[in-house]
């Protein structure tokens, strides 16, 4: 595919819908009133993830086995990798490399400086991943990921296959010796998760199960009191970040983008003309909301900012 830009406006009646004082109070309904597409070519668009050294926005296009990304500085898109391994979920490890989720490959990897690609975890216990979803970095280096099922149910997103594990957990690659150990299970679909600013908590969503589960983390890599932080009755979630205000957005499908105050109250939500796959702050200031959304890929600039990267 070659470098081309498709950026229009999408002006939606009731872009911000308040559902809570607290949406308007505290700020986070008081950014743009429209929503920019950046790009509008996508099979099903998933895994945004802004790399601020670059100034660029890169997501996959899972079905297309892509992945694309989105310059700042000029609007102009194109292929950051094809094919790749039906990647999910990426994100940034201390260093800035770039660590995947690969469906398709059922393992997680980081591309390093140089341009290689290191597998970091393929198995456990000497059986494939069925197909690591998202992930996130702690800031020990930790590499934390989800493992459901999605990616060997068909050929779409992946390639179909019978689990070798059996169930759909989360698990945790320590950053020393590289070991790979559960550290949460009894989930029907594990999809996005991410910690709280402090790291005392980690949040994931279930989207079978249409919940976001909240535990406690001891000792740096233990899950202790799991419990319900937010649940639906009428569709699930995808993945979820934080801002600095700590309240929690989930990508919630046809549901548009949900906010969360801390106390678990949903304040607010955000219409989006697509089901909502993902989500991730960016941006020179962090405080421009993409959003994947089916076919499309697009931007909001805010009046919140995400949750500071903590980098050494």
């Amino acid at each position: 595919m070659g470098e081309r830009r498709i950026v229009s406006g999408v002006v939606l009646k009731n872009l911000y819908e308040v559902l809570d004082e607290r949406f308007h109070t505290e700020g986070c309904a008081s950014g743009d009133a429209r929503l920019e597409r950046l790009h509008a070519d996508c099979r099903w668009a998933e895994g945004p993830l802004y790399l601020p050294a670059w100034r660029q926005l890169i997501w996959s296009d899972i079905p297309g086995d892509r992945l694309l990304r989105w310059d700042e500085a000029t609007g102009a898109i194109g292929v950051f990798r094809s094919p790749a391994g039906y990647v999910n979920g990426s994100t940034l490890d201390r260093e800035g490399r770039l660590v995947s989720c690969e469906q398709g490959n059922r393992r997680v990897t980081r591309t390093e400086h140089d341009g290689r690609v290191t597998v970091l975890a393929d198995r456990f216990q000497g059986k494939r991943f069925n197909s690591p979803n998202d992930t996130v970095v702690r800031s020990d280096g930790s590499v934390w990921f989800t493992d459901p099922d999605f990616g060997i149910l068909t050929d779409y997103e992946g390639h179909r296959a019978e689990s070798e594990i059996g169930t759909c957990d989360v698990y945790r690659i320590d950053p020393t010796t590289g070991e790979v150990e559960r550290v949460a299970d009894g989930f029907d679909g594990p999809n996005g998760l991410v910690f709280s600013p402090d790291e005392r908590q980690l949040y994931v969503a279930d989207t079978r199960a249409a919940q976001i589960r909240v535990f406690d983390v001891r000792d740096d890599r233990t899950l202790t009191n799991g419990r319900v932080f937010a649940e639906r009755t009428d569709g699930g979630f995808d993945n979820i970040r934080f801002d600095n205000g700590g309240r929690l957005w989930a990508a919630a499908f046809d549901d548009g983008v949900h906010c969360y105050h801390p106390d678990g109250t949903l304040i607010g939500r955000l219409r989006v003309p697509e089901p909502v796959s993902n989500i991730a702050f960016g941006g020179p200031k962090n405080n421009q909301l993409f959003i994947t959304a089916t076919t499309s890929l697009y931007s909001l600039m805010m009046s919140v900012t995400g949750t500071p990267r903590v980098l050494p």
